[in-house]
C-alpha cells in the first residue's frame, strides 16, 4: 500500500488509489479470475454518484482508452 501512496503523491493524484491484493474487488468486477492471478484484465468501470455501474468497457486499448472515456464523461 506504501507503493501506491508513493506513486500517487509523485504523480499528483488527487484521490486515493484502491489496493486490491487479495484480488477480492478484481474478482467481484471480473478483472481476475481468481485470488492467485498475477495481473488483472485491462476493463474500465465509470461509477455514478449514487455508486451502480453507469458504463462498462470490458476491453480497453491503454493507448485510446483514456480519450474514450473523457470523450464520453463529457457527452
Amino acid at each position: 500500500m506504501a507503493d501506491n501512496a508513493a506513486f500517487a503523491e509523485k504523480f499528483s493524484y488527487p484521490f486515493p488509489l484502491l489496493c486490491d491484493e487479495k484480488r477480492e474487488i478484481g474478482m467481484a468486477y471480473g478483472a481476475c479470475d481468481d485470488a492467485k492471478a498475477e495481473y488483472a484484465k485491462r476493463i474500465s468501470y465509470v461509477i455514478d454518484p449514487e455508486g451502480k455501474i453507469a458504463q462498462a468497457y470490458p476491453k480497453v486499448s491503454p493507448k485510446s482508452h483514456p480519450k474514450e472515456i473523457l470523450e464520453s464523461l463529457s457527452a
